[in-house]
Order: C-alpha cells, then sequence, then structure tokens
C-alpha cells in the first residue's frame, strides 16, 4: 500500500461466532475500514475497546452475563469519543429510549442489510448522532425523553449547578415530536428548518446520554452525601 489511509476501525461484539463473520465478511471489501477485533461478551469488550481504542463499536443488546445495553453504558463512560451501534432482532420503544439514555450513537436491527451498515458506520464514525433520527419517528419515546428531563429540573434548585436542563426550544420540540408531529410538520410549526429540527433533537440526545453521572450527583446531594462546594466549611 503507496498510501496509508486512516481506516474506520471497528470492534464487533456479538456472542453468535456466525453473526460475527457474517459482519466481518460483509465489511472486508470495504476499503475504509477494518475489522480490528471481535469478541463474545462484556467483559472482553471492554478489555479490547481499552486496548484497541476502535471508532466504532457494534454491539448486539442481547448479550450474556452483561446485556449490550450494560456494556454500552461502561464503554461511553471509558471511550466518549468511541461510537457505539447497538443492534437488536427487533427494534422496540423501551430498548431504544435505553439505547439513548446509554449513549449509542445508532440503533438498528441485525437483519440491515451490508450496505446500509457500512453507511451507518461511516456516519458514526465521522461523530454523528444517528439515533436521533429513529426517536424524531417514536412520539413514545420523546415522551418518556420529556417525562425525564422534566423530573430532573424539578429536583430542587441544587441541581441547577450539576444539570443542564434542556433549552426551552428544545422541551418545544420534544412536545411537537411526542404529539406524533414528523420533523418536516415540527419545523413548520416553529418556523424553522428541517435541519435545525434535527441539531436541536442531537443535542437533546446528548445531553441525556450525561444523565447518569448527573442524576447520581444529584441523588448523593439529596441524601446529603455530598455537598456542594461553595459554602465554606
Amino acid at each position: 500500500m503507496g498510501h496509508t489511509m486512516t481506516r474506520i476501525q471497528v470492534l464487533v461484539v456479538d456472542d453468535h461466532p456466525l453473526f460475527r463473520r457474517g459482519i466481518r465478511w460483509s465489511l472486508e471489501n470495504e476499503h475504509d475500514m477494518l475489522v480490528v477485533g471481535e469478541v463474545a461478551d462484556g467483559q472482553a469488550a471492554v478489555q479490547q475497546v481499552d486496548l484497541l481504542a476502535p471508532d466504532v463499536v457494534l454491539i448486539d443488546i442481547n448479550m450474556p452475563h452483561m446485556s449490550g445495553l450494560e456494556i454500552t453504558r461502561i464503554l461511553k463512560r471509558r471511550h466518549p469519543q468511541t461510537g457505539v451501534i447497538i443492534l437488536t432482532m427487533h427494534e422496540d420503544d423501551e430498548q431504544l429510549f435505553h439505547a439513548i439514555r446509554v449513549g449509542a450513537a445508532a440503533y438498528c436491527t441485525k437483519d440491515v442489510d451490508a450496505e446500509e451498515l457500512t453507511k451507518l458506520i461511516r456516519r458514526v464514525a465521522s461523530g454523528e448522532y444517528l439515533i436521533n433520527e429513529n426517536v424524531l419517528s417514536r412520539p413514545f419515546v420523546a415522551s418518556r425523553v420529556l417525562d425525564q428531563f422534566r423530573e430532573l429540573s424539578q429536583i430542587d434548585h441544587v441541581s441547577e449547578s450539576v444539570f443542564s436542563p434542556l433549552t426551552p426550544r428544545e422541551v418545544e420540540i420534544l412536545d411537537c415530536v411526542a404529539q406524533g408531529n414528523s420533523n418536516k410538520e415540527i419545523a413548520r410549526i416553529l418556523s424553522i428548518s428541517d435541519q435545525t429540527v434535527k441539531n436541536h433533537i442531537t443535542s437533546i440526545l446528548r445531553k441525556l446520554a450525561v444523565n447518569d453521572r448527573t442524576q447520581a450527583v444529584i441523588y448523593a446531594l439529596r441524601h446529603g452525601w455530598i455537598k456542594l462546594s461553595e459554602e465554606p466549611e
């Protein structure tokens, strides 16, 4: 190879050897991708990501011992820059909601065709948060996200210093999604562009993915385990 092109490094996490091999074959012809490893459980996944720092990790949601969601949560905490694509047998609103919560960049079914998958990997590798496209078509998920934020922002004022809630515009957009409006309809209702709607949703999802730390802090504050360092002892 005369030129060194940086290839997208992909790690496959799935407990079915045949499925892993299938993905490897699908990606092998792609000149810009490289499967750097494949593992069959969560512990191995965490070790390999620590070791190889892949750009994109494909994770089956139904894994033995540690679920794909749990693996994703740990990986995103340790390697926020790594893009995670969660694969599932069939799409499910509840799963999608949790996939957002743990910080996955994309969520798709395992019967995705090779061409779709490679497109998905490229977009996730470039930092896109594709999961927002799933959210836009799922009012249930949008309203769950909204409820969570409302709950968080109402806890008490102490949370102001640890939690950045949604902007009024973001709440408005989620409300529209929760009522079943499409991107185009929301853009029309709020007189903004489709792209702006998408950008807002991306921002909402990014905020949501940091919720876990935030909720832990708020929980600890409410129970008096920690104090905000503002007042001198």
